[in-house]
């Protein structure tokens, strides 16, 4: 088994266009959930946006991309790696912009777009990936890009993730369910309501442990990964069960090992219940949070955005607050009033769970190095 770590890392969300900002606002407590109104065809709604029209996802993505590169050493081209480019919703803004008729370059905005135009800023020849399962696709395209290094494909691989979502056609579906929060994102609150749409990306760069030239943020121990099988939207409460032990499991981890888990947290009833089952079960002395409350339900980003939290939070043994937390309907060791310091944070969770059934969870360990004899 090939030790990965993380070496480089990206973010632009709507708390902040850098990794540094974005932290330092979540852990300040701030949420960049604003009441907006981009469509005239559309009421004004809560959504979490990275400027004040929608964003592209391209831009979202080559940016956050170039960051994690530049963070990690690395110069392009990068003719042997490998890279993995997730979204949910891909290039759907400029397929909606379409409708009227089909430009000359409709094809660039095939939903694999987004990975080739990755691959030539990257300059790989290696092997480029483009995967999509609703809100687990960044985790999806982490498990792919640890895979891709487990089997010797490559020795380093670039993933990212993005989704820039606020468009016609995503908002009044997501309406239309009854999904979408009325004034703001309150996850595990007894007054949670639904998510509130963001815009945002992430991007990791991976390798192996014994080639890293840099002090890494952090190493991948391990996923769970499973596929209810039942339903479009109403997730199994055992199934988060399943891949949380799946992923202990897989990451020689106990539950007590547990010191943080990064929740997908959404601010909807079943998915924040679900989600509060599995913690009481397995990790009851866990540290809880969900950052949606601050920077929207960014969908097929949100996994790796979460995870370059976790990493964080691992390098800096700071935990982040759940925003927007007021009052718990559920017995879980929150987050609660501001960032924490208080305990030692050596392994997290990170969770994912989409439509369709997707579930995902990573364990990420703290990069203890090696001590001289």
């Amino acid at each position: 088994m090939v030790d990965v770590v993380v070496t480089g890392i990206g973010l632009w969300t709507a708390l902040g266009t850098t990794v540094q900002t974005t932290w330092s606002n979540l852990l300040a407590g701030k949420r960049a959930i604003a009441l907006r109104q981009p469509f005239l065809s559309l009421p004004a709604m809560p959504l979490a946006m990275t400027g004040k029209v929608p964003a592209d996802p391209e831009d979202l993505v080559i940016a956050t991309v170039k960051a994690a590169m530049a963070d990690a050493g690395l110069v392009p081209p990068l003719a042997d790696g490998g890279l993995v480019v997730g979204s949910s919703r891909s290039y759907l803004n400029r397929w909606e912009a379409m409708t009227g008729g089909v430009p000359d370059g409709w094809l660039a905005a095939l939903p694999c777009g987004l990975s080739s135009r990755v691959a030539q800023l990257v300059g790989t020849q290696g092997p480029v990936l483009a995967p999509m399962a609703a809100c687990a696709t960044g985790l999806w395209a982490l498990f792919q890009g640890y895979m891709l290094l487990q089997m010797g494909q490559c020795d380093r691989v670039v993933v990212a993730a993005v989704d820039a979502p606020v468009t016609p056609l995503t908002l009044t579906g997501f309406r239309r369910m009854g999904a979408m929060a009325k004034d703001g994102c309150y996850p595990f609150d007894c007054d949670r309501n639904g998510l509130v749409l963001g815009e945002g990306a992430a991007a990791v760069v991976l390798e192996a442990k014994e080639t890293a030239k840099k002090i890494p943020y952090g190493q991948v121990l391990g996923f769970g990964l499973s596929n209810d099988a039942s339903h479009i939207s109403s997730p199994r409460r055992e199934g988060a069960l399943a891949i949380a032990s799946q992923c202990l499991r897989r990451s020689s981890l106990q539950p007590d090992d547990i010191d943080y888990i990064h929740t997908h947290g959404t601010g909807t009833r079943l998915n924040d219940a679900n989600e509060a089952h599995m913690i009481q079960q397995l990790f009851p002395r866990a540290a809880v949070s969900s950052t949606k409350g601050a920077t929207g339900h960014t969908l097929g980003a949100a996994g790796l955005i979460g995870t370059v939290f976790s990493l964080l939070s691992l390098q800096q043994q700071r935990l982040p607050p759940c925003v927007g937390l007021q009052q718990p309907e559920f017995d879980l060791n929150f987050v609660s009033g501001g960032a924490r310091s208080d305990v030692p944070i050596a392994h997290v969770l990170c969770s994912s769970f989409g439509f369709g059934g997707q579930n995902v969870i990573v364990a990420l360990s703290r990069y203890q190095a090696r001590a001289l004899n």
